[in-house]
């Protein structure tokens, strides 16, 4: 069976705290979040276990996420120079997206219009968390948007579209193609 792992992760502290996009990996894991489909459910990674967190990464037959390429990987890069994203069998679905329409769609828009779901926070949120030493809601968070990136990755699988609303508000199939 093939296990495809379904990821994301909070971060501790904004680009603005950084100094900025380029600085991602000073972010820090707060929490990261799994989904095994060879476990049959998932794992919940506080920064702690970042380094258990990328073994199961490294394993995985498939990692899919939404902007993992550009961001989640970034972050745990910072926490180890044996971390090489380039290495992992990924299904980044922003980059897929992107290469279909010229903007940017968030997560929040392809769930909204493809499943009629929305998410129940947003990463910032997840910092003031944090800092409150609410790792339970960032968990809880985190494992609500890999529900979706999986709801998505299934939906997109199986009928070989996502949707979005366009800027005048009309529902736009947008094609994917993943096995």
């Amino acid at each position: 069976m093939k296990n495809i792992v379904f990821f994301d992760l909070e971060t501790q502290k904004s680009a603005e705290e950084v100094g900025g996009w380029s600085h991602i990996r000073d972010m820090k894991m707060s929490v990261g979040v799994t989904y095994s489909t060879a476990r049959g459910g998932y794992r919940i990674y506080p920064e702690a276990e970042v380094e258990e967190l990328m073994e199961e990464l490294r394993r995985a037959d498939l990692v899919v996420g939404f902007n993992t390429i550009g961001f989640d990987y970034e972050v745990l890069a910072g926490y180890s120079p044996f971390f090489h994203p380039d290495q992992l069998n990924s299904l980044d679905m922003l980059v897929a997206v992107r290469q279909q329409i010229p903007h940017r769609v968030s997560l929040d828009a392809l769930a909204t219009a493809t499943l009629g779901i929305e998410k129940t926070s947003e990463g910032l949120q997840a910092i003031r968390w944090f800092r409150q030493g609410k790792l339970l809601e960032i968990a809880e968070y985190c494992c609500f948007d890999v529900k979706i990136t999986r709801l998505l990755y299934e939906y997109g699988r199986v009928h070989g579209r996502l949707y979005y609303q366009n800027r005048f508000g009309e529902k736009t199939a947008i094609p994917v193609h993943w096995g």
